[in-house]
């Protein structure tokens, strides 16, 4: 299984706070974990309006625990524009874009991603 982690997947992760046991499982069973750069630019937008303090940067929390990065593409970009209008954060569209065109099985607790054609197991 090939997983993409919401952006408060993987903070949690990285801050030790606990996940749900499927979610948990699935992180340490999966063939290949991803975060978006999306993630990186949420995390960043958020910090500076003094609504998150992360403790390391996504790149940091994403290498050392062997996640890898996915990159937006103009694919994902234009997918985007094709979702329906059940979500209306923007990050959150791109990262519902980016695993229905990569195939991945997103990992989050928005329970409004499961209306989207895209495979979701909750965090």
């Amino acid at each position: 299984m090939n997983l993409l982690l919401d952006t408060h997947v993987l903070i949690w992760w990285d801050e030790g706070r606990r996940l749900a046991a499927e979610a948990r499982r699935a992180i340490a069973d999966a063939d290949s974990i991803y975060v978006s750069a999306a993630s990186a630019w949420e995390v960043a937008i958020k910090t500076g309006l003094g609504r998150l303090r992360p403790i390391r940067t996504v790149e940091q929390a994403a290498e050392e625990s062997g996640f890898l990065e996915l990159p937006v593409t103009f694919r994902h970009a234009e997918r985007v524009g094709e979702l329906p209008p059940h979500h209306r954060d923007p990050f959150d569209r791109l990262l519902i874009a980016q695993a229905g065109a990569e195939e991945l099985t997103l990992v989050t607790r928005d329970p409004v991603f499961a209306m989207y054609r895209v495979e979701v197991i909750g965090a």
